[in-house]
């Protein structure tokens, strides 16, 4: 079993919620109303779950234990993960701002939906990245107790960062969204 296993199945519910999210902007930029209060549970799960759970996941144990095993965090495969990091905050915090116009009644529906757009335009490109090409390259070049200890490692940064049964809940939510958002259209 590689460490990266747990970082791809992350990148699954990921995934869906970068869908749902899509499917919200597209409503919003064609002037629908929207739920405002799913719209803040998204943005939720992507600052708590995607970015400081598994991104923290990536920049605080992965790529260190890459670059000790020869990949340079500069340049390379690791360095435009981490910009595209810092791009996908910035996008997040473009969300937030809208959101908060929204709830004014100040408008934000097409600041949100084209933060959205980006979002998701970029953090789809960044999971394929990662799965196809870094993904790969850390199952090489890791030792199999390297990828033993950052299982466990990633373990700890789940309950320490994220909290107990929190982890469930944002893929409950995945769920409940995904069931309200997706398959209504199926």
């Amino acid at each position: 079993m590689y460490a990266t296993d747990q970082l791809r199945a992350d990148h699954e519910g990921i995934l869906v919620m970068l869908s749902v999210l899509e499917r919200l902007a597209d409503d919003l930029h064609a002037g629908r109303a929207v739920n405002l209060d799913h719209l803040e549970q998204i943005l939720d799960f992507l600052r708590t779950f995607a970015d400081t759970c598994h991104h923290g996941k990536e920049e605080d144990l992965l790529f260190p234990a890459l670059g000790r095993a020869g990949l340079p965090a500069e340049g390379g495969p690791v360095g435009v993960m981490l910009l595209e990091h810092t791009q996908g905050r910035a996008y997040i915090r473009g969300m937030m701002d809208a959101l908060e116009a929204l709830r004014a009644g100040k408008g934000g529906a097409t600041d949100f939906a084209r933060n959205a757009y980006g979002y998701v335009e970029l953090l789809r490109a960044h999971i394929d990245k990662e799965n196809d090409i870094l993904f790969v390259m850390a199952e090489r070049i890791l030792p199999p107790a390297v990828h033993a200890q950052l299982t466990e490692e990633f373990e700890k940064v789940e309950h320490e960062r994220v909290g107990e049964g929190i982890h469930e809940r944002f893929h409950a939510l995945i769920h409940e969204l995904e069931d309200t958002y997706l398959r209504r259209a199926a």
